[in-house]
């Protein structure tokens, strides 16, 4: 007897914004309907809002091609952010000195899952 697949995942890789930053987006989202997620992350002013909105819209595409899954049961099961590699830079100052600017970059992975009836 084969596994029912109940879950599908998106991920995006190397994305220039810290992860600290996308955090406080992702926080807002995890464990809501995939309808009401995209309606939260379109009315919050973050600069991520857009970032994980597309990975979202990813991950229900995985979902509904891939795994023949239906969108309006899905809800985000669990969602992450890890932190990328840095790009390290330097900032010229005074007196010929310079000062270490360190551009983070974050991984974003979105999981949703189908709610079991019952």
């Amino acid at each position: 007897m084969a596994e029912q697949v109940t879950s599908a995942q998106a991920t995006a890789k190397t994305v220039r914004i810290a992860a600290r930053k996308v955090r406080l987006v992702v926080d807002l989202i995890r464990g809501k309907n995939v309808a009401e997620a995209a309606a939260i992350l379109d009315f919050t002013p973050r600069g991520a809002s857009p970032v994980v909105a597309k990975v979202l819209k990813s991950a229900v595409a995985n979902a509904e091609n891939n795994f023949d899954l239906d969108s309006d049961n899905l809800y985000v099961s669990e969602v992450f952010v890890n932190e990328g590699p840095t790009l390290k830079r330097f900032r010229p100052r005074a007196k010929g000195s310079a000062s270490p600017i360190n551009k983070r970059t974050s991984h974003i992975t979105i999981v949703v899952s189908e709610k079991e009836e019952g």
